[in-house]
């Protein structure tokens, strides 16, 4: 059963990605520029970044931008001209009323973290409720470098989940590890498809804990 709840509850809202040659050889030309690239976006706008907060455990954020039926056969066309966006014969120029904004985050570590944080027992720490509830989120529009708030960011979906459950962690002496998965509905008419949608989270000081941009 999806739980839900209210999101402020545990995100606040800040309102506001040489040729050698020989006897018979022939020269290997570069291929001809391409005049068109086309992109698709079925499916939506898909984001991922790892964060990490100070001092304490890196995670992943991954999600996707969506508003159905909107991105279906979607199509950026980038050529020498320029870029348009198209769907069939028609050819788009903004986003529609509103966008969702879906995403789930979660423990992660590679290369890009900081070596791993332990306890006083010496056990790798976890993302914890306290954690990420202590997180802000802030969500803006991006033009060129001008970065502009959104207000009325409505949550729409919320719930945390173990990775392993309860029963089967503790039966094995197994750390409490968590999913979070949000959902929010962005307002977005009269937005150009140009613009890039901007998450970022931030500690309660300010630190940017983690930013991603979902752009066409």
């Amino acid at each position: 059963m999806l739980c839900r709840t209210y999101i402020p509850a545990c995100f606040g809202i800040a309102i506001f990605l040489g040729v050698g040659l020989g006897v018979g050889a022939c020269l290997a030309l570069p291929p001809e520029p391409r005049d068109k690239t086309v992109w698709n976006y079925d499916g939506g706008v898909m984001l991922r970044t790892n964060g990490s907060i100070p001092n304490g455990p890196c995670f992943r954020i991954s999600g996707r931008v969506d508003a159905p039926p909107f991105f279906d056969n979607l199509k950026r066309v980038d050529t020498a001209e320029g870029t348009v966006f198209r769907r069939g014969s028609e050819t788009l120029t903004q986003f529609p009323e509103q966008i969702f904004l879906t995403f789930v985050l979660f423990d992660h570590y590679d290369d890009t973290c900081p070596p791993r944080v332990q306890n006083a027992a010496g056990a790798p720490v976890y993302l914890t409720r306290e954690m990420v509830s202590s997180l802000r989120l802030y969500v803006g529009w991006k033009r060129g470098v001008d970065l502009q708030p959104i207000v009325n960011v409505k949550p729409k979906y919320f719930s945390v989940d173990p990775v392993i459950p309860d029963a089967a962690a503790r039966a094995h002496g197994l750390p409490e590890k968590l999913v979070w998965s949000y959902e929010f509905a962005v307002p977005s008419a009269g937005v150009p498809l140009t613009d890039s949608l901007v998450l970022i989270l931030r500690t309660a000081d300010g630190h940017i804990a983690a930013r991603v941009a979902a752009r066409l």
